[in-house]
């Protein structure tokens, strides 16, 4: 018999305090969330992130590709990708950006369904033009990945080197999970070119992991630690701690290693078990990390979506990330807005949260601490200077509230507060771009400063 996961413990009370037609509260410890719808009239929402230009960029199934402002709600259509098949399951899926889209690579790359002699999945790059505001010339990096109307997976994800994760479902070939030949079941590595890397764990192949049934969920912490959320069959949704060439188990092993045969077959075969298991399942979606003071009893919590379940939940990780806490995970927002497909955070630590029910009848609800104010106007300052991405890696980019109408620097400090890095914003240049070669990982100071303003905040060199 399976182990059976711990239940969950629930610690939404009843929804009521109303303070508008549409917001309503709800406790998270001693901190109170206003839950507010911000976009509606959306058809299945599938992939939320927060761009460099502080919009939430979204992918929905049916194929388009838009721009949501995060104040307004405006929905802002960027693209409706031509040979998206949007069937059952399948259609317009996940996405990423480069993380040097705003200054030298404006690359968005995304992962659909389409039709070639049967149903297959592809990854393609668009090219964004932020003056048009459009997205041309596809190039195609990886295709004709068996796929079905279920179980096409599919998360993107970048990683510090450079190279893409992409997560694939089984398709409902479930012996291909197994199959290292396969491109289903697996999470795959790949660079932006779509190249197979050198140091992929088999020469000449895409596969990093395998052994999956359907992952939707993928996320990378600034400790370097990857998790995905991965749909179980009648048992045993997952949580996964990603690892470089390991065995996820599925089909011959749902869950945990706790059979006589499934300890044999783990033993052979390297099978990483998960750090949590649901049965029921709950049908797990979108993963994100929180890490912001706005909701302090959030911080250093993994946040996933569920379909079936139709919750928010809030999974905190031990000291060393690689095991849920002795805090049982929490559920929030239960049967409130429907089915929850996917999430991402905002700087300022507002949570969004997209639902995914169909029929045009989606929307996307911001989840905010509005009691949280910055400690200081100092903080509240530095709080408006950009930094895109940090963790960065070969460059980093800064970005001003208002363009400067007076001489304005930069520079990058060290640890012992030494300056390693310096160069200038021209009259009227709001954004500059700061190379990082040469310098080693760890933790820095951004300083802009000119005769009126000072800014400095933290930078993180991976």
């Amino acid at each position: 018999m399976k182990t059976f996961a711990a239940s969950l413990l629930l610690v939404s009370s009843l929804l009521t305090t109303a303070v508008s037609a549409q917001t309503i509260t709800f406790p998270v410890g001693s901190t109170t969330i206003s839950a507010t719808p911000l976009a509606t009239g959306l058809d299945i929402p599938w992939e939320l992130v927060w761009g460099p230009d502080d919009f939430i960029w979204m992918t929905e199934r049916g194929g388009r590709i838009s721009r949501v402002n995060p104040t307004t709600g405006q929905v802002l259509p960027l693209l409706n990708v031509p040979d998206v098949a949007p069937t059952g399951e399948s259609g317009l899926l996940g996405m990423v950006l480069h993380p040097d889209f705003a200054t030298t690579s404006p690359y968005l790359y995304i992962v659909y369904n389409y039709n070639d002699n049967g149903l297959k999945e592809k990854v393609v790059r668009y090219t964004y033009n932020a003056a048009t505001t459009s997205l041309s010339a596809p190039l195609v990096l990886l295709g004709n990945i068996i796929s079905t109307t279920t179980h096409s997976g599919s998360r993107l994800l970048i990683l510090p080197d450079r190279t893409l994760l992409m997560t694939t479902g089984d398709a409902q070939l479930r012996s291909d999970s197994q199959n290292p030949a396969s491109l289903n079941g697996k999470i795959l590595r790949m660079n932006l070119d779509g190249s197979i890397p050198s140091d992929n764990p088999t020469s000449g192949s895409r596969v990093y992991t395998l052994g999956h049934r359907n992952a939707q969920g993928l996320v990378r912490l600034p400790s370097g630690r990857i998790y995905s959320s991965e749909h179980g069959e009648n048992s045993d949704d997952e949580l996964n701690l990603i690892e470089s060439g390991r065995n996820y188990g599925w089909p011959n092993v749902p869950g945990k290693c706790d059979q006589t045969d499934e300890t044999a077959f783990c033993a052979a075969n390297n099978v990483r078990q998960p750090l949590f298991i649901w049965t029921p399942t709950l049908a797990v979606a979108g993963l994100t990390y929180y890490d912001s003071p706005a909701i302090p009893e959030w911080r250093g919590s993994l946040l996933m979506a569920t379909l079936k379940a139709s919750r928010l939940v809030q999974l905190p990780l031990n000291a060393a990330g690689d095991a849920i806490s002795t805090i049982t995970p929490s559920e929030f927002l239960i049967n409130r807005y429907g089915r929850l497909r996917a999430l991402c955070v905002s700087p300022a630590g507002r949570v969004y949260v997209a639902t995914s029910n169909g029929s045009g009848n989606d929307q996307i609800v911001t989840l905010e601490n509005r009691g949280f104010v910055l400690s200081t106007k100092s903080e509240a300052r530095n709080a408006a200077l950009g930094l895109w991405p940090n963790p960065a890696r070969q460059t980093v980019a800064v970005r001003l509230p208002t363009a400067p109408t007076s001489a304005t620097s930069a520079t990058i400090h060290d640890a012992l507060g030494r300056v390693v890095r310096t160069a200038k914003f021209a009259p009227q240049q709001a954004e500059l771009n700061l190379s990082l070669a040469g310098l080693r990982a760890g933790v820095y100071v951004v300083q802009v400063r000119n005769a009126t303003e000072q800014y400095a905040r933290r930078l993180i060199i991976e």
